[in-house]
């Protein structure tokens, strides 16, 4: 059975940006510092990075690229991202849950889908024997988490404090048990990995 897990980055207080998040600074302002560890070393939004990430780092994404076989995110994290220039990121099929799917682009490069569930079941089909990913924002992950959609919870935590933005469990009242899988440690994040519950 196809895996789903929902992974995201967050500061020590919790947020997934900082404030003032868009197209522009999709991680808000000083956002950039919750993806030192994407990169290899600080960045910003006024000189891309340049870096590569490293050790743990690079040892974490490589395998979820390897055992990823699709993508489902939400419209907010595709528009912040500034539509990823058109390109797909992931290397896999993306899905982008949004409630206006009529808008799809005609680049071929993106699935609109109108509907969480319908998003996740297209992505377990073109991901085939590989597992789903929820790569964000935090309201799809909440939605999936939600519904009972989600395997597992990957929290990465960077040593950031942001004191404002988006908060990951904003408005998130429902009670969940999780069970510990691991955690790895790197200079620039810790990752926690939790298996949801049934």
């Amino acid at each position: 059975m196809t895996k789903v897990i929902a992974a995201i980055t967050v500061s020590v207080d919790g947020y997934i940006t900082g404030p003032n998040d868009g197209p522009d600074k999709g991680l808000g302002e000083g956002g950039e510092r919750l993806h030192y560890w994407v990169f290899g070393g600080p960045w910003s939004y006024e000189s891309e990075p340049r870096g590569e990430p490293e050790g743990v780092d690079a040892e974490y994404l490589n395998e979820m690229s390897s055992r990823g076989g699709a993508v489902v995110v939400g419209r907010n994290m595709y528009e912040a991202a500034g539509h990823w220039g058109d390109k797909n990121p992931f290397g896999m099929p993306i899905f982008v849950v949004t409630h206006r799917p009529e808008e799809e682009p005609a680049t071929g490069e993106f699935t609109f889908v109108g509907d969480l569930a319908e998003a996740i079941g297209r992505a377990k089909s073109a991901a085939g024997d590989k597992e789903v990913s929820i790569a964000g924002g935090a309201d799809v992950i909440r939605q999936g988490l939600d519904a009972g959609l989600v395997d597992e919870l990957h929290i990465i935590v960077a040593p950031v404090i942001l004191g404002g933005g988006k908060d990951l469990f904003h408005d998130f009242t429902k009670s969940l048990d999780l069970e510990n899988l691991g955690v790895r440690q790197s200079r620039w994040a810790t990752f926690i990995e939790f298996a949801v519950k049934r």
